[in-house]
C-alpha cells in the first residue's frame, strides 16, 4: 500500500511540473510574439493535453484498482528511464531558453539552435517525452497504460513533428543544419522537440 502512495506522489510531482511548464511556455510565447515571431496552426495541443490528462488518470487507476504489484527491479529501471527523460527535457529547455514553447512557433529568419543537446539530437525534448510516457507507469507495473499511451503518443508525435519541421524549414535554416541528423538516435549514438530556433 505504501508503494502506491509513493507512486501517486511521483505522478502528482510530474503534474505540478507540467503546470509550471505551461506558465513558462505562455511567458515565452509572449516574448516570441514581441520579437516578431508567429505561431503555427495544427499544433495538436488540444490532443496533447487530452493525452496527458488521460495518461495520469489511467496509470493511477491501473495501479490502484487493478492491484498492479510493485516490482523493485522493474521500478528501479523505470525510475531511471523516467529521470533520463526529465533530464533530456530540462536540457532542451535550457538550450532553447526563451524560445521553448508548447505551441509550434518560429521567428522568421532567425537561425535554429544547434548548441547543447541539439548538436546531437533533433528532438531531445520529444525523446524525453517518449521515455516518460513509456516508463513512468512501469514504476508500479502499470504496463497497460505504458503500452496504450506509448502507441497513442507515437501517432500524435509523428503528426506534430511533421508540422513542426515544416514550419521550421519554411522559416529558418533548419533543413540545412539538421539534414544529416536522425530525429532521435543513431547507431553510433545520440545524433531533437519544440520550436528549436534562436
Amino acid at each position: 500500500m505504501l508503494t502506491k502512495y509513493i507512486f501517486i506522489g511521483i505522478v502528482v510531482a510530474v503534474i505540478l511540473q507540467r503546470l509550471l511548464e505551461v506558465r513558462l511556455s505562455d511567458r515565452n510565447r509572449t516574448e516570441i510574439l514581441q520579437r516578431g515571431g508567429k505561431e503555427h496552426g495544427n499544433n495538436l495541443l488540444g490532443a496533447v493535453r487530452i493525452l496527458q490528462v488521460s495518461w495520469y488518470i489511467a496509470m493511477i487507476t491501473e495501479v490502484w484498482y487493478l492491484e498492479r504489484p510493485f516490482m523493485p527491479v522493474l521500478a528501479a529501471f523505470a525510475l531511471t528511464a523516467t529521470i533520463a527523460g526529465q533530464v533530456l527535457r530540462y536540457l532542451s529547455m535550457q538550450a532553447l531558453e526563451w524560445r521553448w514553447t508548447l505551441p509550434i512557433m518560429t521567428v522568421p529568419g532567425m537561425p535554429v539552435v544547434k548548441s547543447g543537446l541539439y548538436r546531437y539530437l533533433r528532438h531531445p525534448n520529444w525523446l524525453g517525452v517518449i521515455l516518460e510516457i513509456a516508463f513512468l507507469p512501469l514504476i508500479h507495473s502499470a504496463y497497460l497504460t505504458a503500452i496504450v499511451f506509448s502507441l497513442a503518443n507515437a501517432i500524435l508525435m509523428s503528426k506534430r513533428i511533421q508540422t513542426e519541421e515544416k514550419a521550421l524549414s519554411e522559416n529558418t535554416n533548419y533543413a540545412s543544419i539538421f539534414a544529416n541528423k536522425p530525429r532521435f538516435l543513431s547507431i553510433t549514438g545520440f545524433t531533437r522537440n519544440d520550436s528549436s530556433f534562436q
